[in-house]
């Protein structure tokens, strides 16, 4: 979710305001997701890296997600979206982490459709915390290096049971991934628009979704293998 800053500078606001109609942006996004019939969206709300920002502009945007998460629980639980999380959340306020920890536990029975939230997110940490996870469980014997699978190195990610994302979509026009879910993405399909996020809407949304339905996925497969020719008796 990309172009908060920029939404805001363009029309001469402090960027905290583009950072408040980030958020309503999230809020647009989450129930368009589902009207559009996707099970899991998730969203990148806060990088590993964004702790070196302003001091100022961190604190404003902890207490703007304090303040979303206030708001939504009730609403989530009316509409049965069950809330999840990725990343080291424990290193955010203790005030966010009650109220994640709150709201995931009230929510955390529905599964008609998941919001996930990457919140002090970074994938090169995950994959190091994975390792770490991983180096341990073989040490007590729950895990053999020289069995080791895709798999069984994949549950010790964030994103444990969790499917990869199908596809991944980044505002504003940047054309990076910026740190995000860079091994889950491994066969994921791209989409690079240059709305600004707080003009995001539930039509950009679907002309993503769109797009992506155009698209052959193949998995290093050619056309041929995917659609085999007819046969014949």
């Amino acid at each position: 979710m990309d172009g908060n800053g920029r939404w805001a500078k363009q029309r001469g606001l402090p960027r905290i305001e583009g950072h408040r109609r980030g958020v309503e942006a999230v809020r647009t996004a989450t129930y368009a997701a589902r009207d559009l019939g996707v099970k899991m969206l998730t969203l990148y709300a806060f990088s590993a890296e964004n702790w070196n920002r302003p001091k100022e502009e961190v604190g404003a945007l902890m207490g703007l997600l304090e303040l979303y998460l206030k708001k939504e629980l009730e609403t989530f639980v009316r509409d049965r979206v069950r809330l999840r999380t990725i990343g080291r959340t424990e290193g955010l306020p203790p005030g966010v982490q009650r109220l994640l920890a709150a709201t995931i536990e009230r929510t955390r029975e529905f599964t008609d459709y998941t919001l996930v939230l990457a919140l002090n997110y970074g994938s090169r940490s995950e994959i190091l915390d994975a390792a770490r996870a991983y180096a341990a469980a073989v040490g007590t014997g729950a895990e053999r290096p020289g069995e080791a699978t895709w798999a069984s190195f994949s549950k010790y990610l964030y994103t444990a049971s969790m499917p990869d994302p199908d596809l991944v979509i980044r505002t504003s026009g940047e054309t990076r991934v910026s740190n995000f879910l860079l091994m889950q993405a491994a066969y994921a399909e791209f989409y690079f628009t240059p709305v600004l996020w707080p003009d995001f809407t539930k039509s950009d949304l679907a002309a993503a979704i769109a797009d992506y339905s155009r698209r052959e996925r193949r998995y290093g497969q050619t056309s041929e293998q995917l659609r085999p020719a007819s046969s014949t008796t």
